[in-house]
């Protein structure tokens, strides 16, 4: 998904996630975007009166780090990305099954 931001400056989203909670105050969105650099953006209340931070990386891996550390605060609601909205829950540990011999 591509975003026109700043008159011509085109960036690409990768990914979005929000908190899943309405309201001004407890709202929470959290984007990884792509320009030439890969920039983190965290938004907390709406769109009107919102604070938006924003932090700069030279690599992916970095910017994902920064997104992970975000996901990890402690806010109202459960993050979920916004392309599946899905609430994101913590990966569970494979169990395997018990085998059962043919006797």
């Amino acid at each position: 998904m591509f975003e026109h931001a700043y008159d011509h400056l085109v960036q690409e989203v990768i990914r979005r996630y929000w908190n899943g909670v309405w309201g001004r105050l407890a709202r929470r969105d959290v984007w990884l975007v792509r320009q030439t650099r890969w920039m983190v953006v965290a938004r907390a209340g709406d769109t009107e009166t919102g604070k938006v931070l924003r932090w700069e990386f030279d690599a992916e891996p970095e910017a994902v780090r920064m997104v992970e550390r975000l996901l990890r605060a402690d806010t109202a609601g459960q993050w979920r990305e916004q392309t599946g909205g899905r609430p994101l829950t913590p990966p569970r540990r494979s169990q395997r099954p018990e085998s059962t011999a043919a006797e």
